[in-house]
């Protein structure tokens, strides 16, 4: 269990403080421990990668973050310039405004903007920040996402009032069926909460904490 809870996380530091040391920590954590991915800014994406060549842990960097209000143009370059460095995951922020304008095409053009871009060297995970949204518009979003054919659904940035909520992965599970993921993050802080949240249905967990938490499932194994 140890194993399978560590591979179903994205060992993240976004921070905008974050120093290159701890960069380096974060990828050495992630190949000790064997964490899916590390989650960081952009601008330390070629270092990341080349920390963890040669390992099976992904990069994964953060898209339009966080406040999802630049244009899909900008989204798109991000997007592809993240890839040329060596991001193999992008966790793009949607128009926010637009969807609770209901101005859903342009929600769904931001979005495939990312998926276009990716053209399939990345996966691609659409972070709604469901704190700020009504349940109607968390639906709405994440319809929006599988029609624009987006690889997951991501709860927040962890920026705003409020991270992921059970509640919250458990609609955005209903809503997006079984053939898209379902990643949750913010506030995750222990593995009691982490599992919570697989057993609502994520698939994927974004965190800091991520070393207290498997350390706490290891503790509970060997014992």
């Amino acid at each position: 269990m140890t194993v399978h809870l560590a591979k179903m996380i994205d060992h993240t530091a976004l921070k905008p403080e974050t120093t290159k040391e701890q960069i380096v920590k974060l990828c050495n954590e992630a190949k000790e421990y064997g964490f899916f991915s590390v989650c960081v800014n952009p601008m330390w994406v070629q270092e990341a990668s080349n920390l963890l060549n040669g390992t099976d842990v992904k990069v994964c960097t953060v898209i339009g973050f966080p406040l999802g209000a630049n244009t899909p143009e900008t989204k798109a370059f991000e997007t592809k310039n993240a890839i040329d460095k060596g991001a193999t995951e992008v966790d793009m922020v949607i128009n926010i405004g637009a969807l609770k304008d209901k101005n859903d095409d342009l929600v769904e053009q931001d979005i495939r903007a990312v998926v276009e871009a990716a053209h399939g060297k990345a996966l691609v995970k659409v972070i709604i920040e469901t704190c700020l949204l009504t349940e109607e518009e968390k639906v709405r979003a994440c319809k929006l996402a599988v029609k624009a054919g987006a690889d997951f659904v991501k709860t927040s940035t962890g920026f705003s009032s409020l991270g992921a909520t059970v509640e919250d992965v458990k609609l955005m599970r209903e809503t997006v069926g079984e053939q898209v993921g379902v990643k949750a993050s913010g506030g995750i802080r222990d593995r009691e909460f982490a599992l919570q949240l697989i057993e609502a249905g994520a698939t994927r967990i974004g965190a800091s904490a991520s070393v207290a938490i498997v350390k706490s499932e290891k503790a509970e194994a060997d014992y």
